[in-house]
């Protein structure tokens, strides 16, 4: 019988074409993040909350189409790569989604106000994050060409490139966070402990996103090295 799933039809022509398409979702949610920073340093309430309501929705609707994969993936039958390497990349995808939705949860408590002369360092870290989530949906697009030219030439050089460029990215996220740990605690008696504490924990969040991305390029790298 024909299959009437857009995932499975997407799958019969590429084995990477529905990571792709997930990898594009997960890089809308985590790209919103930069506007619900924004929100929250001009205190409107109302548009934070219609950012996170919109990152909550992205990552619905990735965590359908991640359930969608896994349910259609091709069992029994030869691809390109192994059907484990295609599942732990999948699932390391979806991460970054979720370390958006989680930053987008803690602002929406409401109990976070942007620290007291750190807005543009703030700012600076989170659009160094999404830089890592877009970075990481560019090479992922790389996958088809690859798979053509079977994962070997200069393409293949080129993508590890990319992938260098992303763990930079991610060092880069690394020395921003502790700059702001720094900052914050430099100005513990003026936010007080319970505004510390929320921030170091939402600071970790968004710094989740470039470590899962680099994750992404570090699995890519073991797959396109077999």
């Amino acid at each position: 019988m024909k299959t009437t799933s857009p995932i499975a039809r997407l799958f019969a022509r590429s084995p990477f074409q529905p990571l792709q398409k997930h990898m594009s979702l997960v890089a809308e949610c985590a790209a919103l993040v930069v506007p619900l920073f924004e929100a929250l340093r001009d205190d409107d309430h109302e548009r934070l909350i219609a950012t996170k309501d919109q990152i909550f929705s992205l990552e619905r609707q990735a965590d359908e189409v991640k359930n969608e994969i896994r349910s259609h993936l091709p069992k029994g039958l030869f691809m390109p790569v192994d059907r484990r390497d295609l599942i732990d990349l999948l699932g390391t995808q979806d991460a970054i989604a979720d370390a958006a939705q989680d930053v987008a949860g803690l602002l929406a408590t409401g109990k976070l106000k942007m620290p007291p002369g750190l807005d543009d360092m703030l700012l600076t870290f989170v659009r160094r994050n999404v830089d890592a989530a877009r970075r990481c949906r560019t090479v992922i697009g790389q996958l088809d060409e690859l798979l053509e030219l079977g994962f070997r030439g200069r393409r293949a050089e080129q993508v590890f490139d990319m992938i260098e460029e992303l763990a930079k990215i991610e060092s880069d996220t690394d020395q921003l966070g502790m700059a702001l740990r720094q900052a914050l605690f430099d100005h513990d008696s003026e936010m007080g402990v319970l505004a510390v504490v929320f921030w170091y924990e939402t600071i970790k969040k968004l710094g989740d996103i470039a470590d899962r991305a680099e994750d992404v390029g570090d699995r890519l790298r073991l797959l396109i090295a077999r």
